[in-house]
C-alpha cells in the first residue's frame, strides 16, 4: 500500500508517499481502508521553522521517532479482529488513528464511530480532531449553557469552524472572530456577530462575555481575561506558540485570582464523542468546512498550502 513517510526532519519537501506493507488489525482493532484523511495543527506544526531549529538543536539531527503521519481518517472496514463487536465488514466509519495518511489503517474499535450519513468520506475526515477539541472546550471546559455569550476567536480555521456551529447548537450567541477573508465562512455557519480582527480589537471593546474560545490568533492572556464577565471562562485550543503556552503554564494562576477562569485543554480522544457530533451532523447542525483537497501524492503540497497562510476551514487528503 501507499502511505505518506516523514524520515527527517525539515520542510514539507522532506515527505514521501513511498510502497509499505499493508497492516494486519490486532484483537480489538478493523482494518480500514481510508479514503479521506485531514491535516490538523498536530501534524503542521513540525514543519514550522521554529520548531525545525528546535529540532536540529536538542535532536541533532535524529530521524523522527513517528514516520507516519496524520490522525483524522473516514473510510471502509476491510476486516476485523478477533474481538471487536460493534463493526462488521463494509462499515463506513470515521475516527481517529496514527498513520492515516495511507490507504490502510488499522485503528481501536473505540477511536471509531460510523460515518454520518449525510457525509462524504472527504467531508467527514474533516470532522475528528478538529471537532473534538472544539466540543470538549465549550461544553467540558466551558460548561456552556443556552443564552450565553460566546466568542471564537480564529473562527475561520479548522476548529473554529466547528467551534462556531457547535456553540450555536448549545443555543448560545456567537461572536465570530476571523480575518476578512474569512468573513463570509463565519456568516455562513450561523455566527450572530462578526469581527474582521483587521479591522477591529474585540480586546479593546466593552463587549463582555461569559466564554472566550481562542481556537487560533494571538492575545496577552490579560487582555483575554479583561473581555471576560463575571464567571466567565476562557479556553485556549490553539493559535500561536505563545498563546498556547500561555493558556498550558499561565492561565491556571490566573484562575487562582478573582472570578474568571483560564484554561488549557488537551483533546480526549473518544467514541462517545464521536457519536455525540456525528448525530449533530446528522441533524443540520454541523457542516464541515472545507479549503482544498489533495490527493495523497500531493501532500508536499497540501502542507505548503497550509503554511502559506490560514485556510477557511480544513485541508483534506484524498487516497
Amino acid at each position: 500500500m501507499k502511505a505518506v513517510i516523514y524520515t527527517k526532519h525539515g520542510s514539507p519537501d522532506v515527505l514521501e508517499v513511498q510502497d509499505v506493507p499493508k497492516p494486519s488489525p490486532k484483537d480489538d482493532e478493523v482494518l480500514i481502508r481510508v479514503y479521506g484523511a485531514s491535516i490538523n495543527a498536530l501534524e503542521w506544526r513540525r514543519f514550522t521553522s521554529a520548531l525545525i531549529v528546535m529540532r536540529i538543536v536538542g535532536a541533532a539531527l535524529r530521524q523522527p521517532k513517528d514516520k507516519f503521519l496524520g490522525v483524522d481518517l473516514a473510510g471502509c472496514v476491510e476486516s476485523v479482529g478477533a474481538t471487536v463487536k460493534q463493526f462488521r465488514v463494509g462499515d463506513e466509519v470515521f475516527g481517529l488513528r496514527r498513520g492515516a495518511f495511507a490507504e490502510y489503517v488499522c485503528a481501536p474499535e473505540d477511536r471509531l464511530a460510523l460515518k454520518p450519513t449525510n457525509l462524504s468520506f472527504e467531508a467527514a475526515a474533516a470532522v475528528p480532531l478538529a471537532a473534538l477539541t472544539a466540543l470538549q472546550g465549550i461544553r467540558d471546559q466551558g460548561n456552556i449553557q443556552p443564552g450565553q455569550k460566546v466568542l471564537i476567536n480564529g473562527a475561520g480555521g479548522g476548529v473554529g469552524t466547528f467551534a462556531v456551529q457547535i456553540a450555536k447548537s448549545f443555543g448560545t450567541d456567537v461572536t465570530a472572530v476571523c480575518s476578512t477573508r474569512n468573513v463570509d465562512v463565519a456568516r455562513s455557519i450561523g455566527a450572530d456577530h462578526v469581527i474582521d480582527y483587521t479591522k477591529q480589537d474585540f480586546t479593546k471593546s466593552r463587549e463582555r462575555y461569559d466564554l472566550i474560545i481562542a481556537a487560533n490568533g494571538y492575545h496577552p492572556l490579560l487582555h483575554y481575561r479583561r473581555a471576560l464577565k463575571p464567571n466567565g471562562t476562557y479556553v485556549v485550543l490553539g493559535g500561536s506558540m505563545g498563546q498556547i503556552v500561555q493558556g498550558m503554564l499561565l492561565a491556571p494562576v490566573l484562575s487562582w485570582f478573582g472570578n474568571k477562569k483560564m484554561r488549557g485543554l488537551m483533546t480526549n480522544p473518544n467514541q462517545k464523542d464521536l457519536i455525540f457530533l456525528k448525530e449533530l451532523i446528522e441533524a443540520g447542525k454541523i457542516v464541515p468546512v472545507i479549503d482544498k483537497s489533495y490527493p495523497l501524492e500531493k501532500v508536499v503540497d497540501a502542507f505548503k498550502y497550509l503554511l502559506e497562510g490560514h485556510p477557511r476551514g480544513k485541508v483534506v487528503i484524498t487516497t
